[in-house]
Order: structure tokens, then C-alpha cells, then sequence
């Protein structure tokens, strides 16, 4: 098995035949602004999509990477409205909550609820977005997630089973203590570590409180020093305490860098290889 991370909460999987790519997403730092973090030259070889919401970084080409592999997207089922008898997903370049886009090979998903697709179990996992502080000079707004508010919109984690490997990839979240007690062991636990300063995911210290409650055997950190508008680093975390303080409790931590990949051992516990 191979795990590539492209930044934010961007994730390709490459097991057997199967490739599944979490949160196809865009840049959202200007000077790549809204560049697909997927690589294009990757887009045909995808088998699922799995979308954990609907913000731009992580939604923005869900609709352009499923026509091109025509890969089953899974994601909450907020996230689709029947109307006019087709299944339209929130647009990912729509503005506003606006279900504009169809995607015919579509598998909404509830969180506690496990579905099949095409070999692989996936389980939804309780999320939600915290506020995000959007400023432009001397003009600030803050965004909740909410019902009628996009930012956030459909927010929900994700269990996947494939080829015997359990990893829980948890969204832009805050922390769930209770509910996060049901996810048993996982192998990989990818999880956002940087909300100390905008507040919208956990921060490092509410991520490591994550890792002691679902007991993972590999921990990936990402959703962190992301650039976003006219800052480099919007969402700044120390990664590397956050590795020391998780390899503490007898768990490995792996820091991936955009654009890296690592090859798991056949007991996919540890990684065999880093590199890009």
C-alpha cells in the first residue's frame, strides 16, 4: 500500500487495484489559487472519492476528478439534493449553498453508517467544522458552519477498510471525546492538528487527546501550515512536538510533506519507505 499526502487534507491511497483519493481539493493561497492539489496526471487511475466536505481546498475539483475516472464519490448525504430527479452535489465552484452539479456514480453516507463500494467499507464519522476568521486588511468576518452557511458544509470524517488496512481520516474537525471512543485501532489515523490560531480544526493538544481515545497505530498529522489568501501559513502547528508527544504514548508519527508518498510494510504498521 501507498499513501501520498498533497497538502491540507489531501490524500491518494494505492492498494491492489484500487486508488482513492480524500478531498480533491484546491490551493488557496493566491498564487496558486485554486490549483488542483491531485495532480492531474493522477486523476485517471481513481477509484473512489471520498469528500469530507465542502469547502474549495477540499471540494473544489471532486466533479472534474470523477468525470475524468469516473470514480464513485462517497460523502454526507447533506451534500446531495434530489431535484428534478437527479442527484446534484453541492457545486463545488458554486457560490452559496447551491446543488448544481450531477454526478451519477454517488454514494451518500451518514455518519454511524457503513456502506460497500466497490470492495471498500466506508464508515461515516462525526465532524464538525469549527469558526474560520476570514480577514482582508483592515475587514474581518468569521464564518460558523451552520444550515444555511457553507463554510464547513457536510463536514463528516471517514472509516475506510481496504484490503485489510483500517484508516480513519477525521475532516476538519473539532474534538468529539464520546463519539471517537467507537473507532477501534485503526492502522492510520490522519488527523488535523492545525486550530490553535483560527480555531476552525483541533489544535496539536486536542489532536494528541484524539490519538489517546482511538489508539491508531500510525498517526499522520496534516490540515496545517497551509497557505491560504496572502498568508503562507494560515493555520501554523509544531509538528514535530506533536510527533514527540504521540511516539510518547508508544505510537509512530509520520510527518509527510506535500507531494510525498510512503510505502507500508506488509503488516502495515510502519512505513517502509518515504519519498516523492
Amino acid at each position: 500500500m501507498k499513501i501520498s499526502f498533497y497538502g491540507y487534507n489531501t490524500f491518494v491511497i494505492k492498494s491492489s487495484d484500487k486508488v482513492i483519493a480524500i478531498d480533491p481539493g484546491a490551493s488557496f493561497y493566491l498564487p496558486d489559487f485554486f490549483k488542483p492539489l491531485i495532480p492531474k496526471a493522477e486523476w485517471s487511475a481513481i477509484t473512489h472519492i471520498l469528500v469530507t466536505h465542502g469547502d474549495p481546498d477540499h471540494h473544489w475539483h471532486t466533479d472534474r476528478v470523477a468525470e475524468v475516472s469516473n470514480a464513485a464519490v462517497v460523502c454526507n448525504q447533506k451534500m446531495i439534493r434530489n431535484i428534478n430527479g437527479k442527484n446534484l452535489i453541492l457545486g463545488p465552484r458554486a457560490r452559496g449553498l447551491s446543488f448544481t452539479t450531477e454526478v451519477k456514480n454517488i454514494h451518500p453516507v451518514k455518519v454511524n453508517e457503513t456502506i460497500t463500494v466497490d470492495d471498500v467499507q466506508i464508515t461515516g464519522i462525526r465532524g464538525t467544522h469549527g469558526p474560520l476568521t476570514v480577514s482582508m486588511g483592515p475587514f474581518s468576518k468569521t464564518l460558523h458552519e451552520g444550515p444555511q452557511e457553507r463554510m464547513g458544509y457536510g463536514e463528516m470524517g471517514f472509516e475506510i477498510q481496504i484490503d485489510g488496512t483500517i484508516i480513519v481520516n477525521l475532516g476538519d474537525t473539532l474534538l468529539f471525546e464520546e463519539d471517537w471512543k467507537s473507532i477501534a485501532n485503526p492502522d492510520i489515523l490522519m488527523v488535523p492538528i492545525g486550530g490553535s490560531v483560527p480555531g476552525n480544526t483541533m489544535s496539536e493538544q486536542e489532536a494528541l487527546k484524539a490519538v489517546e481515545i482511538i489508539k491508531p497505530a500510525m498517526v499522520i498529522p496534516c490540515h496545517y501550515n497551509c497557505g491560504a489568501l496572502f498568508s503562507k501559513c494560515y493555520n501554523p502547528a509544531d509538528d514535530q512536538l506533536f510527533k514527540q508527544e504521540v511516539e510518547k504514548l508508544g505510537i509512530e508519527c509520520i510527518i509527510m510533506n506535500q507531494g510525498e508518498t510512503i510505502q507500508l510494510h506488509e503488516n502495515r504498521k510502519l512505513p517502509l519507505a518515504i519519498g516523492r
